[in-house]
């Protein structure tokens, strides 16, 4: 299921290009081309949903494999040990602005807490 006019679902089905580091499929993660920090990747779902909101049981099998991912991209990146952060941003005023659930994987400096 897809958006035709969702940038995200033009990036899955390649009619955009995105420098991509990790698939499998159920996700796809690619570099940022805004990056907040030395390590900044989106890991999107291959099915359109706009947010986490829209997400219900039985859709348990994408979000896992989202959560997955970051792990497995943070080992093969080389900086799981060093650690990252993870953001998943819900609706405008939760700072979503592109409507395409993703998950941002940020890492190769320390991040603060509260965020921004």
């Amino acid at each position: 299921m897809s958006d035709k006019d969702c940038l995200f679902c033009k990036i899955i089905a390649g009619e955009i290009p995105a420098e991509k580091i990790y698939e499998n499929d159920y996700v796809l993660a690619f570099k940022d081309i805004q990056p907040a920090s030395p390590h900044h990747y989106l890991i999107i779902p291959k099915i359109h949903k706009a947010s986490l909101q829209e997400f219900v049981d039985g859709d348990q099998q994408v979000l896992g494999e989202l959560m997955l991912a970051a792990p497995k991209i943070a080992q093969e990146q080389g900086f799981a040990e060093a650690g990252y952060r993870t953001v998943v941003n819900t609706g405008k005023d939760g700072g979503q602005t592109v409507f395409h659930l993703h998950m941002h994987l940020l890492a190769g400096r320390e991040h603060q807490w509260p965020p921004g």
